[in-house]
C-alpha cells in the first residue's frame, strides 16, 4: 500500500483540528442552543402577555414593559455615552510621544496589542456599562411612575413647608438620579484615567510631570463634576432629615427632624453644600489654571468640614444641650411626629374613652339580660373549627378547607348573622391517583360553600350548619357553585377541550362537566402551547391528545396572586375571604396603598406588625411584601375575584388617598368608582385585619398625644401574647358583633386588647366599627382602663382558668386518653363598666379527627363558670337565669335526628347511657377506669348516631340534590351566553 503520509495503516489525521462534519455538527448545536434560549425568553414575554389579555388587564403589562425598556435603554445609553466619550477623549488627547521609561516601555506592549482592536474593545465595555446601568435603572419604574404621576397631597411638613407628595414621588426619584450622576462620574473618572495612563497621559514612575496638561484638565472637570453632585446630595440631604429614620425613645422607628437635626444637621448641610460649590469651582478652574494645588486645598477642607462641622459639631449639641434638659427641647419636635404618624396610618381620629373596668350595676338579673344586648358572642372559632368542616361537610377526599375558616355576616330573618364559612377546594392529594391527566384535566375544581352559626352549636358540640352538603344548599339560595379559583389552587389545571371534568360525586356515582367560562389562556394554538410547554417545564402540554378545540389553560388562581399580578403597585392583605354575592361566590381581597416617605411618620415593618399567632402556624396568612418599611397606609382599594371565572375587579374605596390617585393616572382604567360596588358585594366588606393589627401596634405608642407623657414613656402599651396559644405570638384581633359603651345597637367590629408594657394586666380594649355600611366604618374606639387599679388581661384570666382547681380537674377528664382540650378565641366584652371574657373549650377525643364543643369558660367581676353551654355559664357567673335565654338551634327544619330513624334513635340512647355512666363513675370515687370505658362508649355512640343520620339525610336530599343540580347547570348556561 502507498505512504500517504499516514503511517502504514492510512492517511496521517491532523491534530488540533476537528473534522468538517464535527465542525458542522458543533455549529448546528450552537444554533440550537441560542434559538433554545431565545424561545425560553419569548416563552416567559409571551405567556405573560396572553395570561394579562386573559384578565383584561393587557395595559398593566404594556405600561410596566414599556416604562422598564423606556428606562433601560434611556440610561443604559446615557451611561455608555458618557463612559464612551470620556474614553474616547483621553485617547484622544493621548501625548503624541511617551516618555522613555521602563514604566512606558511596558505599557507599550499593551498598547500594542490592542491597537487592533479598540474600537471593539471600547464598544464592549460601553455595552457592558449600559446593560449594567439599564438593567438597574428599570428596576426604578415604580419611582418613575410615582414621580411622573404624582398628585399633591396638600398636606404641608412643619419644617420645609413643602406638599408632602414632594417626599413621596420626588424625592426618591431625585435620588435615583443623584445616584446614577454619582456611579456614572466614578466610572468616566476610572475609565479615563486608566486610559490617561495606558497611553502615557498619566505617569507613575517615569521622570517628569506625573500628568500631562490635557490629563489633568479632564480629570479635574470630572472630579468638579463628582464635588457638584456632592453639594446636590447635601442639598437633597437637608430636606432627608424629614423622613430620616433614627432610634429614638419609645420607638425604634422615629422619623422626622429631632433639636440636633434642626439646629446642627441642617445647618452643617447648607455649609457643606456651600463649601462643596466652591470645590467644584476650583476643580474646573484648573481647565485655565493647571494645576491640581488649589482643588485639593478645597477637597481636603470639605471633608474636615464634614467630619467637624457634620460629625462633632451635632455630637457636640447633642451632649451638651439636648441630653441636659432633653424633654423640653425635644418636645416640640415629638409633638410633630406624634401628629404626623396618627395621620398617616389613619389613627387621628381615635376616639379614647376612660372605662373603670368594673360594674357598678347590683341587679344581676339586668346584666344576664345585657349580655345578649351587648354582643353576640362567637363560640365557633374558625381557627378551631376547620378539622371539624373537614370531616362532616369533606364529603370526598379530594375538597378539603383552609387550615383557618373566615367570619362573616348573612342576613335571617331580618337580622345579620355572624358566621363560620368556608370553600369546599380542590384537594389533589386526595384524589385516588396523582397522574398528569388526573391532577390537571380530571379533577379541575372544588365545590360549594359550607357555612355555620358563629354563635351556636347542636347539642353535640357540632357546628350548626346553614350551608351545607354536596351541591350545597341552605340559607344561601341558588349560586354558581363550582370553585376553580382559591386559597388552596395552586397549580394550572387544563379546561374545556375534549377531556371531560369531575364536577362532584354522590350516591349515584360522579357527574361531570366541562368548562364554559371565559377565563384562562386558549390553547388553540400551537405557538401557545409550546410556550406554555416551556413555561411550565411540561412538554406533554405540546403533544397531548387531552388538549384540543376549546381547551384552556387556567393558572395563577389563588385570589391573593391575581390581585397581586393585575396591581402590582399594591400590598395584599394576609386574608383573602370568601362571601356570595349576587348568586356567584366572590374572594374578597383587601389591598393597600403605601409610601415610606410621609415627613415626621414613624415607619413600621409590615411583616413583624402583622404577625400573630395566626400567621406563625399558617404563612398563607402573612402579608404580601413582609419586610416592606412603611410609614403610611391606606386600605385604598377593595379587590374580588370571581372563584367560577377568576374575573379581577378592583375598587376605589379611599377616594382621598393621593397615592391610589397617582397610581390610577399611571394605570388609567384598571380601578373602577366606589359607586360600581353593589349593595349585596357592601354588605360583606369588613375592615381589614392586618390594617387593624399595623394600627393597634402604633396605638401602644400613640395614643397619647402629648409629647410629655409620650417622653416619659409611662402610657406605653404592647400587645399581648396569645393566651390559647403556645408559639409565643402576639393575639391575633377577633371579629365580633358588639356593642361599645357609645354605641346604641351591636355593629361587626374587630377587637383586640392591649396590656401595659412588660405587665399582664389590661391597659386598654380596642374596636374598629368594620361594617362599611354604617357612618362610623373604620372609626377606632379605645376604652383606657385606669391605672390605679388593675384589671385583668387575657393571660391573667386564661391563668385563673386553669388553675382553678374544679376547672382544672374537669379539663383533665376530658383530657385523658386520647382525648386533646382545645381552646378557643378568648373575646373580651366590655359590659356596664366592667369586662366579660368568653372562651369554647374543644375536645377532640379519642378516635374523632375533628374537635367538638365541650364547655365554655365565662368570668366577669372575678367570678366563673364552666359549663356545657354558652347561656349555662352565664346564667351561673350572673347567679340569675336569661329571660332571653332559647336552647340551642339543630341548623336544620327537619324532626329531631331520634325522631324518625331507630338507628339514630338507638345510638342516641347508648349515648345518653354512656354519659351517665360516666357521670356516676366521677362521683364514685372517682372510678378512672370505668369513666374511661364510658367515654369510650359514648364516643362510639355518638359516631354510630352520625353515620346514620347522614346516610338519612343524604337519602332524603336526593330529590333537593337534583333540583340543585338542574339550577346549578342553569346558571352555567347563563355564564356561557
Amino acid at each position: 500500500m502507498p505512504d500517504r503520509g499516514g503511517g502504514p495503516t492510512g492517511p496521517r489525521i491532523r491534530a488540533g483540528r476537528p473534522s468538517r462534519r464535527v465542525r458542522t455538527l458543533l455549529m448546528t448545536l450552537g444554533v440550537l442552543a441560542v434559538l433554545g434560549m431565545a424561545f425560553t425568553m419569548f416563552a416567559g414575554f409571551w405567556t405573560d402577555w396572553l395570561w394579562y389579555r386573559s384578565v383584561h388587564y393587557s395595559s398593566v403589562f404594556t405600561t410596566t414593559l414599556w416604562t422598564k425598556i423606556g428606562l433601560f435603554f434611556v440610561f443604559g445609553l446615557l451611561m455608555a455615552l458618557a463612559v464612551g466619550f470620556n474614553i474616547w477623549l483621553a485617547h484622544r488627547m493621548r501625548p503624541p510621544l511617551s516618555a522613555m521609561s521602563m514604566e512606558q516601555q511596558s505599557l507599550d506592549r499593551y498598547r500594542m496589542g490592542i491597537a487592533p482592536y479598540k474600537t471593539w474593545l471600547l464598544l464592549a465595555v460601553t455595552s457592558l456599562v449600559g446593560l449594567i446601568a439599564g438593567a438597574s435603572a428599570s428596576s426604578q419604574w415604580r419611582t418613575w411612575l410615582m414621580w411622573v404621576n404624582g398628585v399633591p397631597f396638600h398636606q404641608k411638613d412643619p419644617q420645609f413647608h413643602l406638599d408632602v407628595s414632594f417626599y413621596a414621588f420626588d424625592l426618591p426619584w431625585y435620588r435615583f438620579l443623584l445616584g446614577f450622576g454619582f456611579a456614572a462620574a466614578i466610572l468616566c473618572l476610572i475609565a479615563a484615567a486608566l486610559t490617561h495612563y495606558l497611553y502615557g497621559g498619566l505617569r507613575v514612575t517615569s521622570p517628569g510631570a506625573r500628568a500631562t496638561a490635557a490629563a489633568t484638565g479632564h480629570l479635574s472637570v470630572l472630579l468638579g463634576i463628582f464635588v457638584a453632585l456632592k453639594a446636590v446630595a447635601y442639598w437633597l440631604d437637608r430636606y432627608g432629615l424629614a423622613v430620616k429614620s433614627s432610634d429614638f425613645k419609645a420607638t425604634d422607628n422615629w422619623t422626622g427632624l429631632r433639636y440636633v437635626d434642626a439646629n446642627a444637621y441642617l445647618p452643617a448641610k447648607t455649609i457643606l453644600f456651600c463649601i462643596a460649590v466652591i470645590c467644584a469651582l476650583l476643580f474646573f478652574a484648573t481647565l485655565w489654571r493647571r494645576t491640581w494645588q488649589l482643588p485639593v486645598i478645597g477637597f481636603g477642607l470639605m471633608v474636615l468640614s464634614a467630619i467637624l462641622i457634620g460629625g462633632l459639631y451635632p455630637a457636640i449639641v447633642q451632649k451638651f444641650q439636648v441630653q441636659p434638659n432633653e424633654q423640653a427641647k425635644e418636645a416640640p419636635y415629638v409633638q410633630k411626629n406624634l401628629k404626623a404618624t396618627r395621620e398617616a396610618y389613619g389613627i387621628d381620629d381615635t376616639k379614647v374613652t376612660e372605662y373603670a373596668g368594673k360594674s357598678t350595676t347590683s341587679d344581676k338579673t339586668k346584666l344576664r339580660d345585657q349580655v345578649d344586648d351587648t354582643a353576640s358572642i362567637r363560640i365557633m372559632d374558625p381557627n378551631v373549627v376547620s378539622p371539624t368542616f373537614q370531616q362532616l361537610q369533606q364529603i370526598r377526599n379530594y375538597y378539603g378547607f383552609p387550615n383557618n375558616l373566615d367570619v362573616d355576616r348573612y342576613e335571617k330573618d331580618g337580622k345579620d348573622q355572624d358566621t363560620v364559612i368556608g370553600l369546599r377546594e380542590l384537594n389533589l392529594d386526595g384524589i385516588p391517583k396523582n397522574n398528569w391527566i388526573n391532577d390537571h384535566f380530571r379533577y379541575t375544581h372544588g365545590y360549594g360553600v359550607v357555612a355555620a352559626k358563629g354563635t351556636e352549636a347542636d347539642t353535640e358540640g357540632r357546628p350548626v350548619f346553614t350551608e351545607k352538603n354536596l351541591p350545597s344548599k341552605g340559607d344561601l339560595g341558588t349560586y354558581e357553585q363550582r370553585i376553580y379559583y382559591g386559597e388552596k389552587t395552586d397549580t394550572y389545571s387544563i379546561v374545556g377541550g375534549p377531556q371531560k371534568e369531575i364536577d362532584y360525586s354522590d350516591d349515584e356515582g360522579e357527574k361531570t362537566t366541562s368548562y364554559t367560562g371565559k377565563s384562562g389562556v386558549n390553547l388553540d394554538n400551537p405557538i401557545n402551547r409550546a410556550a406554555y410547554a416551556v413555561a411550565f417545564n411540561e412538554p406533554q402540554i405540546l403533544y397531548s391528545g387531552a388538549i384540543g378545540k376549546g381547551s384552556r389553560i387556567l393558572y395563577n388562581r389563588t385570589p391573593k396572586d391575581r390581585v397581586e399580578a393585575v396591581a402590582p403597585w399594591l400590598t395584599i392583605d394576609g386574608d383573602a375571604y370568601p362571601a356570595v354575592v349576587n348568586h356567584r361566590i366572590q374572594w374578597i381581597v383587601d389591598a393597600y396603598t403605601t409610601t415610606n416617605g410621609y415627613p415626621y411618620a414613624s415607619r413600621t415593618t409590615l411583616g413583624d406588625t402583622t404577625a400573630d399567632s395566626l400567621t406563625a402556624t399558617n404563612n398563607s396568612r402573612a402579608v404580601v411584601a413582609q419586610q416592606n418599611q412603611v410609614n403610611y397606609i391606606r386600605n385604598s382599594v377593595k379587590a374580588t375575584v370571581d372563584a367560577y371565572t377568576g374575573d379581577v375587579k378592583l375598587y376605589q374605596w379611599d377616594t382621598q388617598d393621593p397615592v391610589l390617585k397617582t397610581w390610577m393616572k399611571a394605570f388609567p382604567g384598571t380601578v373602577k368608582p366606589r359607586a360600581d360596588i353593589s349593595p349585596d358585594l357592601m354588605a360583606h366588606l369588613r375592615y381589614p385585619q392586618d390594617l387593624f393589627k399595623v394600627q393597634r401596634e402604633l396605638l401602644t405608642r400613640y395614643h397619647v398625644t402629648d409629647a410629655q407623657t409620650f417622653l416619659s414613656g409611662s402610657e406605653v402599651w404592647e400587645v399581648p401574647d396569645d393566651p390559647t396559644n403556645d408559639s409565643g405570638s402576639a393575639v391575633p384581633p377577633y371579629y365580633l358583633s358588639m356593642k361599645m359603651p357609645d354605641q346604641s345597637a351591636q355593629a361587626f367590629s374587630l377587637t383586640t386588647t392591649l396590656t401595659p408594657n412588660g405587665r399582664d394586666n389590661l391597659s386598654a380594649f380596642v374596636a374598629v366599627d368594620s361594617d362599611p355600611r354604617t357612618s362610623d366604618y373604620g372609626k377606632i374606639r379605645i376604652l383606657k382602663l385606669p391605672t390605679s387599679t388593675t384589671v385583668d388581661g387575657p393571660k391573667q384570666v386564661q391563668s385563673q382558668f386553669n388553675s382553678q382547681a374544679d376547672i382544672a380537674e374537669a379539663i383533665s377528664l376530658l383530657s385523658r386518653g386520647h382525648s386533646k382540650v382545645e381552646y378557643g378565641n378568648l373575646l373580651t366584652v366590655p359590659l356596664d363598666g366592667g369586662l366579660l371574657y368568653a372562651e369554647p373549650v374543644y375536645v377532640r377525643g379519642g378516635e374523632l379527627k375533628y374537635p367538638l364543643l365541650r364547655k365554655v369558660l365565662v368570668t366577669y367581676e372575678g367570678k366563673t363558670a364552666f359549663e356545657d353551654t354558652l347561656d349555662a355559664a352565664l346564667d351561673k357567673v350572673f347567679g340569675v337565669k336569661g329571660s332571653t335565654t332559647t336552647p340551642p338551634d339543630t341548623g336544620t327544619t327537619k324532626p329531631p335526628p331520634n325522631s324518625g330513624n331507630p338507628t339514630v334513635q338507638q345510638a342516641l340512647q347508648d349515648a345518653q347511657k354512656a354519659f351517665d355512666a360516666g357521670q356516676q363513675a366521677l362521683k364514685a370515687g372517682p372510678d378512672w377506669d370505668a369513666y374511661a370505658k364510658a367515654q369510650k362508649d359514648l364516643e362510639d355512640a355518638l359516631k354510630r348516631a352520625e353515620e346514620a343520620q347522614s346516610k338519612a339525610d343524604r337519602t332524603s336530599d336526593k330529590n333537593s340534590d337534583r333540583a340543585t343540580d338542574k339550577t346549578t347547570d342553569k346558571n352555567s348556561d347563563e355564564n356561557k351566553s
